[in-house]
Order: structure tokens, then C-alpha cells, then sequence
């Protein structure tokens, strides 16, 4: 990945300042927001592949941290509420960039981040143009379901019999544009050759056909 790189940026969200790593093409068709839970989830060589591939794409990628240092801890990994703060404050602060003004929203959630992506979409609405959650604990956000109105892509490893049971429970809850797609021969880490590339193949071209084409903008 050394051709790809990155503006590092402090994002203000609520009491806390978030590291982000900001990537935007030229003429971007959008702006995928990542959310993960781990504390340096920014630098996880899977993430920045998945950014990377999303970028080739045309899209610009946020990859943000939603906790601190200070604050990384199985319980707040586990803080849905608080994680979904940090998420709704980093897209409020996305949409206020000049470069990015315009451009319609997304999310990629993965883990507890999934359920946070979850909660977020819930609240903004239109304002999410579309969602793809991998190996995603869906089951932590089970009331923010059936109110989500964006594009909803849930990608799940076939190995994963937790994780398959839980999004096939999720996937009966949506209410919205929706697709299951199941990857055979691996589980929730997508390590084996070829999976996770087919996991950004799938998540751009979700983006890519999602229905929310216009981008609505959030007050800070």
C-alpha cells in the first residue's frame, strides 16, 4: 500500500478528539465513513485494504477511530451509545468539509462498529445513503433495525455459524433496500485468499447502486 496515502486529521467528537486518516480522489462519487470500535482500527492493514480498494473505485474513504487510546476497553468497545455519538459527530463533521460537501454518505461497519452504524443510520435517515456491515453484531442495536431506511448490505463469513444465524435474524428485521450475502470458506476475520478483495468488491459495488443518490446535509 505504499502508493496510497492519507491526510491525517483531529475530528472533534463530544469530549474526546478523534484521530482519522482522510483519503479523497480527484472528482470522489461519494464518502465512505468506517466504523470500527478497536482503537487504531485507522491503521489495520484489512481496513486500509478495504479503503484502498473502495478508493480505486472513486470514492473518498474516513477512516476514524471512535474511541481514544485512553478510552479503549472491552466495556466501551461494547458502548454502543457511546460509539454511535462518535459516529453521528465524525459524519456531521464529514459533511461540513468543503472537498466532501455534496457528496452522498456511507457507512462500513464492522464488529460492535456495526452495531454503531446501525444506531447512526437510524437517527440521520436519508441522510446515510447506504450501508455494508460485515461480520457485524447486529444483535447489539436489535432497535434500531427495523427503522433503518438506507441500502443495507450484510456481509457474513459462511464459517461464522454465530454471526450467520444473528444477520439471516437481522436481515428478516429490515425494512429498507436489503441483500445478504453469505462468503463461503471463511469466517468473520475474511483471511483466506481472495476473500476480503471479494468483501470490497462487494461493498463498492453496494455503494455504487445504492438508491439514495442525492446528499443531504447535517447541521454540526
Amino acid at each position: 500500500m505504499s502508493s496510497f496515502s492519507y491526510n491525517s486529521v483531529l475530528i472533534h467528537a463530544g469530549n474526546a478528539y478523534i484521530a482519522a486518516n482522510l483519503v479523497v480522489p480527484d472528482t470522489p462519487k461519494g464518502v465512505v465513513i468506517f466504523s470500527n470500535a478497536t482503537v487504531m482500527g485507522r491503521l489495520n492493514q484489512k481496513n486500509r485494504y478495504l479503503a484502498e480498494m473502495l478508493n480505486k473505485q472513486g470514492m473518498a474513504v474516513l477512516l476514524a477511530d471512535l474511541l481514544t487510546e485512553d478510552e479503549d476497553s472491552h466495556h466501551n468497545r461494547h458502548d454502543i451509545a457511546l460509539l454511535t455519538k462518535r459516529l453521528i459527530a465524525i459524519t456531521k463533521w464529514a459533511t461540513a468539509q468543503p472537498h466532501l460537501k455534496g457528496l452522498s454518505h456511507f457507512y462500513f461497519g464492522e464488529g460492535t462498529g456495526v452495531a454503531a452504524a446501525l444506531q447512526a443510520a437510524a437517527e440521520l435517515k436519508h441522510h446515510i445513503s447506504g450501508l455494508v456491515l460485515r461480520s457485524g453484531r447486529t444483535d447489539l442495536a436489535i432497535g434500531a433495525i427495523p427503522q433503518i431506511v438506507s441500502p443495507t448490505l450484510l456481509v457474513v463469513g459462511a464459517w461464522d455459524l454465530f454471526l450467520l444465524a444473528v444477520n439471516q435474524i437481522t436481515f428478516q428485521s429490515l425494512n429498507c433496500q436489503k441483500k445478504l450475502v453469505v462468503v463461503e470458506g471463511t469466517t468473520h476475520r475474511f483471511e483466506e485468499p481472495g476473500k476480503l478483495e471479494e468483501v470490497a468488491n462487494l461493498a463498492a459495488d453496494w455503494f455504487a447502486n445504492s438508491q439514495f443518490n442525492e446528499a443531504i446535509s447535517l447541521r454540526a
